[in-house]
């Protein structure tokens, strides 16, 4: 065994080996002392022979298996999961060891079982191929069969694409010894481009399977087609390989699984609205940025969906807007009606928390890997779209209407699986007892025969009584003796001839008779026959729904959208949003817009709206704000909320706001604070010019530019003149809807010198001693930060408070910096 097991770890020798021995799986030598240590089992060991001696081992039971692979896989580890593939008593009689075979290789990427997955989230398997600065990627989720594919040049893009997707695995081609190390996060090697993040796992796969003449071949061959025109992606040969080389893997950690996946789709990033990495933080799309939590998110004011499926779409739409009109305006229409049928909405988000996740129960249908209870499951729920159908014809919107094209022939498939199938299923196949009577002749006959068989043991402990007159005589059951006749040994004198001792206890003997032994080989072989009958019957009935898997999964993606489009619609109730009007122009109309998170976590009525008017239509707006105002009075607030509301309206949603009408971006760019970045040993300062940089060089004038402070992490006169001469070539030259929050009040001045330039302020209102914070955004330039004040208010000591308006008057005496801007503008030096 030991010798098959090495042969075994030597195919791969990067994963954390689990073999079958009996009830556990086992792992020997280093891998037992790495799982022992990840989490935290008993660490024993073994008689190896003369050759190797003791042999370190630990091991798992297998009815707990996927707890412990889960955790491991968590931990970024890969895992061989080497099973027994035939009976062990078969083995046994032939005097030979149990065959095993490799049935599946776990990776971060690769896993479909639900306990191992997060319900409201995609985990993608990606593969990245890169040549210079031309990239291709590709990525799939497995569990859901979704398959997509981009490629483009600049690297940037493409780590920022990865930083959208979170793909819990990438693949990279490589050449270097260690192909097919799985790589934690953290880890690096010379294959993975310094480009690429190194928050995550990374999979070293040869370079051979991600050439261009295997990967086409691959794709065609996966997808039965005779070219890759259909999917999109025939000329692009980076597509390609990427797509290839992933399809590759998945064919070699599965094994004994086919993978269902969908056609491929092929999409470029200038389809969607671009949204980098730092604008996914800044702007909270999914996650908080002080402390990494949903709760806070714009993804948590929103959030409303009654199934795992709108959930996964919901958060693909926050991080993939679209920017085509009709798209947009297609989610509103169907929003709307939602809106003003109160009844329909209501009816369908009751319906829709019915349904299970059929589009990852297809996935597992389709690999042969569901289980009796998740087909029934599914089966449930293609009865419950029916009723979906129905409610969804009471409505004309675009969503509701590809709701009414499920085909019926899935409610009928259904039906037939629920005839099949016991109300009642029990945990594990193996156990038996899942397919009604009635479906199979040849099943019914053999329960008769086992049913009979199973009185005359029952009947068999009153006969015995009373022939023996022991009343404490008992007919009894274990794995290791099969039936038996047990009674107390103060009996045992009284035990009939044909009684046969078995096992002796310390207070009751056992004993056997042939006629015992007879019914005992026919109930385990009619169990078994049972066993097998039903399996057929069952894999028949998966293979049938399996046939369907493509349509199921088309349902649950209309399932999905109108789950998405019902909690939008929740929120637009409650929340009181509106409809933006969507324009291809560049112009921002927003009245009495709100902060859609903050505002939520204030209570009703507790924000304070503001207007934002922006975006040169007849030069009647501004295409640049110059924003200032006190310190904590809410800039980054309002500049975030902008931002929000923009977004917001490109998935299709309403908006926090009275009135709305938004042109549509090609991106949004943030930058919002700074901090040190330790890991490139850049200092903040260095961190804020390289994102005033990627901002500069990127930005259209069909993007929204919101930026929180510029110049402020070197001198005074350094970071004015950087903030003065970034605002102007946002102004002049790149002519992006931009809003510029600062304390750098010489930048009002800007206003008077370019004519898409406007200034506003946060007010506040003074008293005689202390000031209040309005939130509201007004015309016009602040001259004062009042960041004293605001220390007072966050408790620094009165001292510090008396010298800082010492030497605060001080320093305006002798400041001539407005004026020496002013003066030099005019001269033409500046």
């Amino acid at each position: 065994m030991l010798q098959h097991y090495v042969e075994v770890k030597e195919e791969y020798p990067n994963a954390l080996l689990l073999y079958r021995v009996g009830d556990f799986f086992e792992c020997f030598f280093q891998d037992a002392v790495t799982i022992a240590q990840v989490l935290e089992l008993a660490l024993t060991s073994k008689e190896g022979g003369k050759e190797i001696g003791r042999v370190r081992m630990t091991g798992v039971p297998h009815h707990a298996l996927d707890r412990y692979t889960t955790m491991l896989v968590e931990k970024g580890y890969a895992i061989v999961i080497c099973d027994q593939v035939e009976d062990a008593a078969t083995a046994a009689a032939e005097g030979r060891m149990v065959r095993r075979e490799i049935q599946k290789l776990l990776t971060p990427g690769t896993l479909t079982d639900d306990r191992m997955l997060s319900p409201r989230r995609n985990n993608f398997l990606a593969a990245v191929v890169i040549a210079g600065d031309r990239w291709g990627l590709a990525y799939a989720d497995i569990s859901t069969g979704e398959f997509f594919t981009t490629q483009g040049q600049d690297l940037d893009p493409l780590a920022n694409e990865l930083l959208r997707l979170q793909p819990s695995e990438i693949l990279i081609p490589t050449n270097a010894p260690d192909v097919g190390a799985l790589l934690r996060p953290g880890e690096r090697s010379p294959s993975i481009p310094d480009s690429l993040p190194d928050s995550f796992c990374y999979s070293l796969r040869s370079q051979k399977h991600f050439t261009q003449v295997e990967a086409r071949e691959r794709l065609l061959a996966k997808f039965n087609v005779r070219s890759l025109e259909g999917m999109g992606c025939a000329n692009k040969i980076f597509s390609i390989r990427a797509a290839g080389g992933l399809l590759e893997y998945l064919e070699d950690t599965q094994k004994a699984f086919q993978v269902p996946l969908q056609p491929l789709r092929t999409y470029a990033l200038a389809d969607y609205l671009i949204l980098d990495r730092q604008t996914i933080r800044n702007l909270e799309i999914i996650q908080t940025v002080r402390d990494g939590t949903f709760y806070g998110s714009l993804l948590w004011a929103l959030e409303r969906t009654s199934t795992a499926m709108g959930g996964r779409a919901l958060r693909r739409w926050l991080l993939q807007p679209l920017i085509e009109i009709k798209g947009i305006n297609a989610r509103q229409d169907t929003i709307e009606e939602l809106v003003s049928q109160t009844s329909l909405r209501q009816d369908l988000r009751q319906l829709l928390r019915e349904i299970y996740d059929i589009e990852r129960l297809a996935g597992r249908v389709g690999s042969g890997s569901a289980n009796a209870r998740e087909l029934l499951n599914l089966a449930n729920s293609l009865v419950k779209l029916t009723e979906l159908v129905e409610l969804a014809s009471r409505g004309v919107s675009p969503y509701l209407r590809a709701l009414q094209r499920i085909p019926p022939e899935l409610e009928q498939l259904g039906h037939h699986v629920i005839a099949h199938l016991v109300d009642e299923l029990p945990q594990h196949l193996k156990d038996g007892g899942i397919i009604r009577e009635g479906i199979s002749s040849k099943l019914d006959a053999r329960r008769k025969e086992l049913e009979a068989d199973q009185k005359w043991i029952a009947e068999l402990e009153v006969q015995e009584r009373e022939r023996t007159g022991i009343p404490k005589l008992k007919v009894g059951y274990n794995k290791t003796f099969g039936y038996y006749i047990s009674m107390p040994r103060s009996k045992a004198e009284d035990a009939p001839e044909n009684y046969t001792r078995k096992q002796t206890l310390t207070n009751e003997e056992r004993y056997i008779t042939s006629e015992l032994k007879e019914r005992e080989t026919r109930i385990l072989t009619a169990k078994e026959d049972l066993n097998q009958i039903e399996y057929e019957i069952f894999a028949a009935l998966r293979a049938e729904v399996a046939e369907a898997a493509q349509k199921i999964r088309n349902a649950a993606k209309a399932v999905a959208a109108i789950d998405v489009l019902a909690g939008l619609a929740e929120v637009a109730v409650y929340q009181v949003y509106c409809r933006p009007e969507m324009t291809p122009g560049r112009e921002i109309a927003i009245i009495d817009g709100r902060h859609p998170v903050v505002e939520q976590s204030l209570g009703t009525g507790m924000f304070v709206p503001n207007s934002t008017e922006m975006g040169r239509v007849n030069n009647d707006r501004p295409d640049l704000v110059i924003l200032t105002g006190p310190n904590a009075s809410g800039k980054s607030c309002y500049l975030r909320q902008v931002g929000l509301i923009q977004l917001m309206a490109q998935i299709g949603s309403f908006v926090p706001a009275t009135a709305a009408k938004l042109g549509v971006c090609d991106r949004i760019f943030t930058r919002v604070g700074a901090v040190d970045d330790l890991a490139t040993g850049q200092s903040t300062f260095m961190v804020e010019m390289n994102e005033t940089a990627n901002i500069l060089n990127h930005a259209t004038p069909k993007s929204l530019v919101l930026l929180d402070e510029i110049g402020r992490g070197t001198a005074t006169f350094d970071g004015l003149s950087i903030a003065w001469a970034v605002a102007e070539y946002l102004a002049n030259e790149i002519t992006a809807r931009t809003i510029f929050a600062t304390h750098y009040h010489e930048l009002n001045e800007l206003a008077s010198i370019l004519e898409n330039v406007a200034n506003y302020q946060v007010t506040v209102k003074e008293l005689p001693n202390e000031i209040v914070f309005l939130h509201q955004v007004r015309p016009g330039g602040a001259d004062r930060s009042y960041g004293i004040e605001a220390g007072r208010l966050a408790g620094l000591p009165s001292s510090v408070i008396k010298r800082a308006k010492q030497v605060m008057k001080q320093i305006e005496q002798h400041s001539k910096i407005a004026l020496g801007l002013r003066s030099g503008i005019e001269e033409n030096e500046f």
